[in-house]
């Protein structure tokens, strides 16, 4: 009998099964040299069907020396032409015709060829794909239950990752090293088990290295030239919760069910990202949504109703074109590390996909740098209003995100307003993410506002004849804006010292802003306009009511391209307002009591605040409980401000709220 195989099932080793069966002994098996010309092809590019293939030929030399069979190479090896028309079935036509012109019996596992080869009238063999009962893996010796990972590389010895989610340690797991001859052997069960069993498949083959999953179990075998000898990494997962072990199951539950934006899972390698994914798809598709995966490698162990997504043509755009078909409730996208992957992320969010993604980041503060190094950081409430920092197999932070026009905390005074990305949590911005000189900044909010801002040294005593201003200190790290919260620092008992700057520079700088206001605003309104500064970089402006919308526009578009143009916040409110926001103040000879002992005085220029009891003292001033600045007192009784200063109009203003003007010693 004369036995034609083809290359599918050489590298199955369907053969020697067949042989060992003792229904062909004494058969002629003929080996077509395109099949050895593919073998040795796949080989040399570190193909592991390659080397598979090759070891099958071996093996039946090995049994042709025996006496067992006789064995014959015949025909051409393919041309550059026919290599490149592969896909196209021409090196599977010179198999055929070897089988045709030595009318022999054609063996193959490739259901095409096999109907192709019943067309041209051959006697063939199918051999289906074998479903058995598996035995188990010999990298199985390896593993326990507490292990989640083994690395095995010749010339040295295995090596585990033993105990649990986050608290684990490397343990030596055999004296002795391996071998290449033990890692090949290995590497080609691993192969043919990926091929045969229904949970396997191989999920990357390319020049020196083999991904192949089977079950659970990743299996990543490397080989010259990618690395300088061979190595087996086999990882799987050691636990299976659901999102209900999770402490903060609760707030995420919400927080999916409310459909508000993107989630980003982040944290370091091997904290629990994947099982808290795999625990988020679970409670999707128990919760009645169609839910797939975008995987590359397909690692997330989850039921059969939610399918695995990989690459099309080495792309995942090309894979989010099919699912944008497919119209998933959610996709959960494992891995983020190209900046591709971002793209396609953002996109599918943007389109209505519920999109939740895992990204490697040993902080929030990295995972908020890499996210906003491959997508513009404005875009991050949009593509991902929720992040989840996982430690240790457990959600330490739950960040939710937003996006305002202001100046960043932390910075100078006289920044302009920008685009500013802010991250939140608990209700506290935790980080600011914005650009300065092409620059993206993460900037930790909370980190800043705990630092305590220096304490104001006590002024030598001057002579009695001479007033003293409040004391000039350089700009606190802390930007105090109007609305700007300081309980904080009031509970800390943190003195913030005010700087008071009534230069003529800054009065003549405000006016043309002033003129600069009126001028834009003037574009969209016919009526008249009054602009009140209320510090270099926010400003009151009172126009007509009917001139409210215009100068607004919509969505805020007129406004928002004013504030940018002119670099100042603005307010807009109705001129019928204007009475009701001034503070009336009587002529500059008359004084205004605020509180018990305490009165005002303000003329064109200045604001005074007189308090006979506290001469030359330093002091805090509150309005109500919240605390404003800190000066001293002159001997004359007095401390002055800037009638234009920041400080100053935030006091009328509380004072205008029915706030009480306090100040307490130092």
């Amino acid at each position: 009998m004369i036995i034609v195989p083809d290359t599918s099932v050489v590298i199955d080793g369907r053969i020697t099964s067949l042989l060992d069966t003792g229904e062909y002994d004494g058969a002629k098996i003929i080996i077509p040299e395109a099949v050895v010309a593919e073998l040795e092809s796949q080989a040399n590019q570190g193909r592991e069907i390659g080397f598979a293939g090759l070891a099958e030929l071996q093996a039946l030399c090995k049994r042709a020396s025996e006496g067992a069979i006789e064995i014959e190479f015949i025909g051409h090896r393919p041309t550059l032409e026919q290599v490149k028309l592969a896909s196209g079935g021409e090196i599977d036509a010179l198999i055929r015709n070897v089988a045709i012109e030595n009318k022999a019996l054609f063996i193959t596992s490739d259901v095409v060829q096999s109907e192709v080869a019943k067309a041209k009238g051959l006697d063939v063999i199918y051999l289906k794909p074998q479903v058995e009962d598996f035995t188990p893996l010999a990298i199985d010796q390896f593993f326990d239950e507490f292990t989640s990972a083994v690395f095995l590389k010749e010339r040295a010895s295995p090596v585990a990752r033993k105990g649990s989610i986050g608290a684990t340690e490397l343990v030596q797991i055999r004296e002795y090293p391996s071998n290449e001859y033990e890692l090949r052997i290995i590497a080609q069960e691993v192969l043919e088990r990926a091929k045969r069993d229904p949970d396997g498949f191989i999920e990357i083959e390319k020049r020196g290295i083999t991904v192949a999953q089977i079950g659970s179990m990743r299996i990543t075998i490397i080989r010259r030239p990618l690395s300088d000898g061979m190595e087996i990494t086999a990882v799987r997962p050691i636990v299976d919760l659901s999102l209900d072990d999770y402490k903060r199951s609760g707030e995420i539950k919400e927080i999916i069910q409310g459909r508000h934006g993107g989630i980003l899972i982040t944290g370091p390698p091997g904290s629990g990202k994947t099982t808290l994914a795999q625990s988020i798809a679970l409670f999707l598709a128990h919760s009645g949504n169609i839910v797939k995966t975008m995987e590359s490698p397909r690692e997330l162990q989850v039921p059969d109703n939610i399918t695995q997504y990989t690459t099309l043509e080495g792309s995942m755009e090309n894979t989010a074109d099919i699912l944008f078909l497919v119209r998933p409730d959610f996709v959960i996208f494992d891995e983020l590390h190209k900046k591709e992957d971002f793209s396609v992320y953002s996109d599918m969010q943007l389109a209505g996909i519920g999109m939740i993604g895992i990204m490697h980041a040993d902080s929030p503060q990295g995972a908020l740098q890499r996210f906003c190094n491959r997508v513009d950081f404005s875009m991050l409430p949009q593509v991902c209003s929720t992040i989840l920092f996982v430690k240790n197999g457990s959600i330490e932070n739950i960040f939710s995100t937003g996006f305002a026009i202001k100046i960043p905390d932390g910075m100078e005074n006289n920044m302009h307003l920008q685009p500013v990305s802010s991250v939140m949590e608990n209700g506290e911005t935790a980080f600011e993410i914005f650009t300065h000189e092409q620059e993206t900044f993460v900037m930790p909010v909370l980190q800043l506002k705990k630092e305590p801002a220096p304490v104001p040294a006590k002024p030598k005593e001057k002579s009695r004849d001479i007033p003293v201003k409040a004391e000039q200190k350089p700009e606190p790290v802390l930007n105090l804006e109007p609305e700007e919260e300081v309980t904080e620092e009031i509970e800390k008992g943190v003195p913030l010292q005010e700087v008071i700057d009534d230069d003529e520079e800054e009065n003549i700088s405000w006016e043309i802003t002033e003129r600069d206001i009126q001028r834009e605003i003037g574009r969209y309104t016919s009526g008249a306009i009054s602009v009140e500064m209320l510090s270099a970089t926010k400003a009151i402006v009172y126009i007509e009511d009917k001139d409210v919308p215009a100068a607004i526009g919509k969505g805020g578009k007129n406004i928002a391209a004013i504030v940018n143009k002119v670099g100042v916040g603005i307010d807009i409110r109705p001129l019928s307002n204007l009475e009701k926001t001034r503070l009336v103040v009587s002529p500059p000879e008359e004084e205004i009591e605020v509180s018990e002992g305490i009165t005002i005085r303000m003329d064109k220029k200045q604001l005074t605040i007189i308090s006979q009891e506290n001469k030359g003292r330093i002091v805090d001033v509150f309005a109500g409980r919240e605390y404003l600045f800190t000066a001293t007192v002159a001997d004359t009784g007095e401390i002055h401000l800037a009638k234009n200063s920041t400080i100053a109009q935030e006091m009328i203003r509380r004072y205008e709220d029915g706030e009480p003007i306090r100040l307490k010693t130092v």
